[in-house]
């Protein structure tokens, strides 16, 4: 700055504006010349006056002061909480593998569900799994209007001011764009900057991170995002969500655009032919790892061919064309002080295992799970043993091993109880229809058992069902041992009964009281598969509950369907519900038994007057064959059956595995049997698989 600039209360808006323009893209220069170049191009004491003078012109201007300010990167005014964010596309997670075979099988599986000869060219990218915290970046223009967390990978939360504050994260993206980009990646920190911010941590007595991923994450998830911004935070971008348009036609093409739009990629990504090729590069970057200056885990897998990865779809949480392949598990030793039984929501006894504190893979643990009474006995744990214990990742803790030479002589078998150690009623272990034995023990108290009740209203208010915040699995105990919640209505009426008690509790007050009752009003209004999973029913999962909750799109429809499925399996209700795919003998007992007590009836009857499930919408409601019920049968010629379920269920459809009165439609190949007569018998539509892919649009 060779001239002194005029004084900002002298400037008119015109001048004010071009001012801002021209700050802002110094700035900008500056950080990137600073941040990725490691090639500053003018001193501290410049630099600072810069941004001093942004600040200054803008806070005479306001309405100058524009969403992606570089002023926004040193501090932000405090957010009062975080927004909810609704991923358009949702946030799945990886399949793990932990071995070579895992690897091959993953290969065996794409080729069998793409029906791919073992010859037929298979390319897939391999890049580090880092270890830090998902984040969904959304560009309008080029430029950032929203940042957020994955979440529970189908609402985030909203980060956006924070993501702003961090350098490499481009406000404005660089070239030629589309109209919509939402870039996907992982925020970190390095091991350096992690030393340098507990060394200031610790001269200001404040807390120590144990690891880059809490600092991390701990970081971004301030209120405050000047606190966000004297984090040092660092960012690699490795995928998307919604695109208006694709830049490429293959993953590493992806990747290679996003370099060129500005945003920081992982060097480290290779293109690989073969299981060889994957195997020899988890190898060397795990050979390197220690070099990096950064924590991974493991390293990903993707099949390069984009056009592949759209007919490989998706199953359950996790895309089929990608696999996290983990390094091996970190082991250790300490000694077995105590077995605990818990009883969980479906009165399930699990053995867990208190241990004397040790670090394993950077983490402090003093529990680990034992499965079950028969693992016990195999590997024959006692009390006083000194153990292995083994951590992979975000693996629950496990004990795989004793060290026998180490064993005390008074160290007596364990015997595992027969009875709940919580309500006294007897735990057995059920028989099977294969006529095996379950391996687990449940209690049979049902809901006079106070654990199970406990259980079942942490499960509600857990993160993939009601995800309330502030109600905690402690303060669920608390206020079911001072009976302020017995039930899941009783959270939604907590308010109204109130009476201003809560606020006065030991260690609350207003805030934090009314903090509460906004975050459980918030959830007022819920996902129906959510809904349907927090109902805790035994054998619902979240896959099982989407798979409910697209079938029965209403939440009362549902109720009613599952009372009348329990008439008996010839009822008309039962056989619709086997029809859908996933859902057989076993989890619609199960479903039926939970709708056959009357007490379960009257929560769900409660819980509707007091909240709104909301229907799942069809990824592709565009489709002709968007919420459509889909039948297929016979020999297909062109794609498997996997692929054909995953296509129909990618444009929007439902597959059953069997046809009823509201299938909508049959695809029937040769050989196509009872399904084909019972579509004739309800008079359902049934086409070949030709007319299919002319149906949907892809002949």
């Amino acid at each position: 700055m060779s001239a002194r600039p005029p004084a900002v209360e002298a400037l008119t808006p015109l001048e004010a504006a071009a001012e801002v323009e021209a700050l802002t893209d110094q700035i900008r220069r500056a950080d990137d010349a600073y941040y990725r170049h490691d090639a500053p191009v003018m001193s501290d004491a410049d630099y600072d006056l810069l941004r001093l003078r942004l600040q200054a012109v803008e806070a005479r201007f306001p309405d100058l002061l524009r969403p992606d300010s570089p002023s926004l990167k040193v501090g932000a005014r405090p957010l009062e909480k975080f927004g909810k964010v609704r991923h358009r596309v949702p946030m799945l997670s990886l399949a793990n593998g932990f071995s070579d075979e895992d690897v091959a099988e993953f290969l065996a599986r794409i080729r069998r569900f793409l029906n791919l000869a073992a010859e037929a060219p298979l390319a897939l990218t391999a890049e580090p799994k880092i270890d830090g915290l998902s984040i969904a970046i959304r560009y309008e223009g080029g430029r950032m209007v929203q940042a957020a967390t994955r979440g529970d990978g189908e609402e985030g939360e909203d980060v956006t001011q924070n993501v702003r504050t961090i350098a490499e994260v481009p406000a404005r993206l660089s070239g030629t764009v589309p109209e919509v980009v939402e870039v996907r990646g992982e925020i970190y920190m390095s091991h350096k900057d992690l030393r340098t911010l507990n060394e200031k941590q610790n001269q200001a007595g404040d807390k120590i991170f144990a690891n880059p991923r809490n600092a991390a994450a701990g970081s971004l998830r301030q209120l405050d995002a000047s606190i966000t911004a004297a984090r040092p935070l660092r960012f690699f971008a490795y995928t998307w969500g919604e695109m208006s348009a694709l830049p490429a036609e293959t993953q590493i093409g992806m990747v290679q655009a996003f370099r060129r739009w500005g945003l920081p990629t992982n060097p480290e990504m290779v293109l690989c032919q073969s299981a060889e090729d994957l195997l020899a590069a988890y190898r060397a970057i795990e050979g390197r790892r220690a070099s990096l200056g950064y924590d991974i885990d493991g390293v990903v897998y993707k099949v390069n061919d984009l056009g592949l990865q759209q007919r490989l779809g998706f199953v359950s949480r996790s895309p089929r064309w990608a696999l996290a392949h983990k390094f091996a598990a970190e082991q250790a030793t300490t000694v077995l002080e105590a077995i605990d039984i818990q009883v969980g929501r479906t009165g399930a006894l699990t053995p867990v295992a208190r241990l004397q504190p040790i670090t394993v893979g950077g983490v402090v643990v003093a529990n680990a799970t034992l499965h079950n009474e028969d693992e016990i006995a195999r590997k024959d744990v006692r009390v006083g043993d000194t153990v292995i214990v083994q951590r992979a990742g975000d693996v629950i803790p496990q004990i795989v091993g004793v060290v026998l030479e180490k064993r005390p002589a008074h160290a007596a078998p364990y015997r595992f109880p027969h009875s709940c150690p919580v309500c006294g009623s007897h735990a057995e272990r059920e028989e099977r229809e294969s006529g095996k034995t379950d391996a687990v023990r449940r209690c049979t108290g049902g809901l006079i058992c106070p654990a199970q009740r406990v259980e079942r209203l942490k499960h509600f208010a857990s993160r993939n069902a009601f995800d309330i915040e502030g109600l905690g699995d402690r303060i669920i105990e608390d206020f079911h041992n001072e009976g302020l919640i017995h039930s899941p209505p009783d959270i939604f009426t907590l308010e109204a009964r109130d009476g201003g008690r809560l606020a006065a509790r030991e260690g609350w007050g207003v805030t934090s009281a009314g903090n509460l009752f906004a975050a459980i009003a918030a959830r007022r209004q819920i996902a129906l598969d959510r809904f349907i999973f927090a109902l805790g029913i035994r054998h619902v999962g979240e896959t099982t509950a989407r798979v409910l909750a697209r079938a029965y799109p209403d939440a009362a429809l549902f109720r009613d369907q599952m009372v009348a499925a329990g008439q008996g399996e010839d009822s008309e209700a039962w056989a619709e519900l086997t029809s859908h795919d996933g859902i057989g003998a076993v989890v619609a007992e199960a479903i039926v038994q939970f709708f056959a007590e009357p007490h379960n009836v009257e929560v769900v009857n409660a819980l509707l007057a007091e909240v709104r499930p909301v229907p799942l919408v069809a990824r592709s409601t565009s489709s002709p064959v968007a919420g459509k019920t889909v039948v297929f049968t016979g020999a297909l010629e062109r794609m498997t059956r996997e692929e054909a379920k995953a296509m129909a269920e990618r444009l929007g459809a439902k597959v059953a595995g069997s046809v009823s009165k509201k299938t909508d439609l049959v695809v029937a190949g040769p050989g196509a049997g009872s399904k084909l007569k019972d579509a004739e018998k309800y008079g359902v539509e049934v086409i070949d698989e030709a007319a299919w892919f002319i149906r949907v649009g892809e002949a």
